[in-house]
């Protein structure tokens, strides 16, 4: 069975006949269940799996660090080939292969690095090519960290040619139109806008509906490094036809910028300000490559499982860490945007949530097994765990502390890009850390056990309630709205250990508050006096790097309603799944290599998926 038609079915035994199934390329089932040429549409929608923050060696920061891969690479792999990302030998090969994929390069210096390589070419000639092209990674490495420290102090205006840009931006977009396949494989065209004032992370992943209407050009921090522009410009470019939203970057390195309550220019925000936000920037990237930004352990210190792939840096030179965590996280952001709206401003933070993976290989490396970095250079296990010879201690700990990158889920009614846009749209989307859990989440003030446990579950919610990604609203007198969620295992990944419902909401007097409830979990476990859930135990062999999957259940299930709903507050909800502890990448490198494992990083982890939110709103 192909993985892109595996929906989330309420029937116990027909969702652990899926747990066991293999995976197959992205479509093969859905294309031939519709004929050949023809695109299957599942009214129900099904759950396609991908990403949409993928780099090639068109990108400075990736062809300078080693990188060698080109758009067509890109698609090669997710759709299961093998590719050679860096300057050596080694490959690489998809896990798993992907429903959908987008090349989103930087557009700063947009293919100047990779005109180094032909001779005789001007950018071949000028002073910093010698070092982005000599064979000692350190040499380049070095040549890329001046880059970083020109971007705030200026470039050469060599560096960013706009004729090389527009060049490649349109081979780019025959790149994408060439390898799209509707109903089997979709393919999407973007960039990255890379802000980085101060050192504090802004970027944004631009992605288009289509190709129809384009620019000649990306936009650039060269442009402006204010979002506000960047929304301007977006707003013009969709008065022209296209069709476009961004993507905010996970905020983790934002040093508390990405959700501030002020202007770019630290005036306040109001109505009009917050509607333009929404307008450009409806989904959130909650987990990559540089670690997950769901929640903080300061911000959240009742949240057991907030320390999950901390990766806590500012976007600097000289590996900064931030003088703050208060903005840059996911579940803050939320609640904050709960008690703008309270105050008549709106909800700017009103986002649904996407895993990524900011790759800079073009190969995803979600998988901890499969996991080969970010950068080419990294195809050596060697220099993921330990670097280049010389290379700064601080970089080095960077470098361990990356995630595999996570995945992008999204419930569309086919494997096209108009139904897999026009659910991002609508917030029908879940993040993954890297897994290919299958999550679903509705909410309803008429739902109940029952919906959950009927074959038509799915109609049910969808008539009775609404999916991740919308809006309840209800009365003085409204009743606990209640939550159907289901969890289905990755079939290449651990067992699940349990799923939780995490809500936030703000009070009358305006305090923020957040709580989280296990509502479904694995084995006979019983929560304690003070309602805390055992932990599901640890199968993992540090000495082999490997587990076993004799805990943990292949399904979870449940029907949960508020005990603690007030109709009169506003709340925001979302679902989080759990895997049972696996082996990290590092570790499984460190095995390999029959080094010492690090010590500056876990030696497991657990996997997990998250829901976009539901909100509530009293009437």
């Amino acid at each position: 069975m192909a993985r892109g038609t595996w929906g989330l079915f309420a029937g116990g035994v027909a969702m652990l006949a899926l747990a066991s199934c293999g995976r197959e390329p992205a479509g093969t089932d859905t294309q031939a269940a519709a004929g050949k040429g023809a695109v299957a549409v599942n009214p129900d929608r099904t759950a396609y799996f991908g990403a949409v923050h993928v780099h090639s060696s068109y990108s400075f920061d990736a062809f300078t660090n080693g990188t060698r891969t080109t758009p067509e690479d890109i698609f090669r792999w997710a759709k299961g080939e093998a590719i050679r990302p860096g300057m050596g030998k080694e490959t690489n090969q998809a896990g798993t292969p992907l429903d959908f994929y987008a090349v989103s390069d930087h557009a700063e210096m947009l293919g100047v690095f990779q005109e180094m390589q032909r001779p005789g070419s001007a950018a071949s000639k000028l002073p910093i090519a010698s070092r982005v092209l000599s064979p000692d990674p350190a040499v380049a490495i070095a040549a890329f960290t001046d880059l970083v420290r020109s971007l705030d102090t200026g470039i050469d205006p060599a560096l960013n040619d706009p004729a090389i840009a527009r060049t490649t931006w349109k081979r780019i977009l025959e790149v994408v139109d060439s390898y799209n396949e509707p109903g089997r494989f979709t393919t999407f065209a973007g960039f990255e806008w890379t802000s980085n004032p101060a050192q504090q992370n802004l970027h944004r992943i631009v992605l288009f509906a289509d190709t129809k209407v384009v620019p000649d050009l990306p936009y650039s921090q060269l442009d402006s490094e204010n979002p506000e522009d960047l929304w301007r410009w977006m707003d013009a470019q969709r008065a022209r036809g296209s069709k476009l939203l961004a993507i905010t970057h996970n905020a983790n390195m934002s040093n508390g910028a990405m959700f501030a309550t002020t202007r770019f220019d630290g005036s306040p925000i109001d109505a009009a300000w917050v509607q333009t936000r929404m307008r450009n920037e409806p989904i959130y990237e909650l987990s990559q490559i540089k670690g997950t930004s769901e929640v903080w352990p300061g911000l959240s210190p009742q949240d057991e499982f907030a320390g999950f792939e901390l990766f806590d840096w500012t976007l600097s030179a000289e590996s900064v860490r931030p003088t703050t965590q208060s903005g840059s996280y996911a579940r803050e952001a939320l609640i904050r945007g709960l008690a703008l709206e309270a105050a008549g401003l709106g909800n700017p933070f009103k986002f649904g949530f996407m895993g990524d993976t900011d790759t800079h290989m073009a190969a995803a490396s979600n998988e901890e097994f499969n996991y080969v970095g970010k950068f080419g250079v990294e195809m050596d296990p060697n220099v993921r765990l330990f670097g280049v010879p010389g290379q700064p201690a601080a970089q080095v700990q960077q470098l361990n502390e990356f995630s595999s990158g996570g995945l992008s889920g999204v419930w569309a009614e086919s494997n096209t890009r108009e139904s897999l846009y026009a659910a991002m749209q609508r917030k029908e989307t879940f993040a993954t850390s890297g897994t290919f859990i299958r999550v679903r989440l509705f909410g309803g003030f008429g739902l109940s056990q029952d919906d959950l446990a009927a074959a038509d579950f799915v109609k049910r919610g969808y008539k009775g309630g609404v999916p991740m990604g919308g809006d309840l609203k209800g009365g003085p007198g409204a009743t606990a709205p209640t939550f159907l969620v289901t969890a289905l295992k990755d079939p290449k990944s651990a067992n699940l250990d349990r799923v939780q419902i995490v809500k936030g909401w703000v009070d009358a007097a305006g305090k923020s508050h957040e709580r989280i409830f296990d509502v479904a979990w694995s084995g006979g476990r019983k929560p304690d006096a003070k309602g805390k859930l055992p932990p599901v135990g640890n199968t993992v062999d540090l000495k082999t790097a490997t587990y076993a999957n004799s805990i943990g259940a292949a399904e979870l299930k449940a029907a949960w309603t508020d005990p603690s709903f007030d109709p009169r507050v506003r709340a925001v909800y979302y679902a989080r799944v759990l895997e049972i502890p696996t082996p990290r990448w590092s570790t499984i490198d460190a095995v390999k290599l029959k080094k010492p494992l690090l010590t500056g990083v876990p030696a497991t982890l657990q996997e997990r998926a998250w829901t976009s939110p539901i909100w509530y709103t009293p009437a």
